[in-house]
């Protein structure tokens, strides 16, 4: 990311990080909502996202959805979960900050390495990976195909992206 890419992204960290300071979990309505777009094995996964995960991913589905209209459900199983692969780090809210300025200074070969250990700096490392751990996790739990796709190229460029733009345009606009 860099620092440079930090930067650019400040307004949208400082948003999640202080929604994530409130308290509790979804309501009955958003819960229901949220599993009813996903297949039994992605519900398991969901449920064991921490609840500022599931409140900032609930709100990027429902901005996709409010822009695109009624979806597929891939569509909406990807804006709930291209987060997924943060379970493998372990880290919560105080955590996150410190990795997030830490991965800004550090090498992407240097964070790959990282990954692999079971000590801070692989949660760190395991941080940045994210969006491949979740493909993999996705993949393992039978997603549609542009589930996982998304999860895995949601912090690509936009030229890297293989999945459709426009679709893609709408759900990382949301996750903004």
């Amino acid at each position: 990311m860099g620092l440079w890419g930090l930067v650019g992204r400040l307004p949208h960290l400082a948003r999640r990080f202080f929604a994530s300071l409130r308290s509790g979990g979804l309501s009955e309505v958003d819960a229901t909502w949220a599993e009813s777009h996903l297949i039994p094995s992605e519900v398991d996964l969901w449920r064991c996202l921490s609840n500022p995960d599931q409140r900032h991913l609930v709100k990027v589905a429902r901005d996709v959805v409010r822009e695109l209209g009624e979806t597929e459900r891939p569509v909406v199983a990807a804006a709930l979960l291209h987060d997924v692969g943060k379970l493998s780090c372990g880290l919560g809210t105080c955590g996150r900050v410190v990795a997030t300025l830490v991965i800004a200074g550090t090498s992407r070969s240097k964070l790959e390495t990282w990954a692999e250990g079971n000590n801070f700096t692989g949660r760190i490392g395991r941080y940045f990976c994210h969006p491949e751990l979740g493909a993999v996790m996705l993949e393992a739990a039978g997603s549609d195909p542009f589930t996982v796709t998304w999860a895995r190229e949601h912090q690509m460029s936009l030229s890297r992206w293989s999945v459709d733009r426009k679709l893609g345009g709408v759900l990382a606009d949301a996750d903004r």
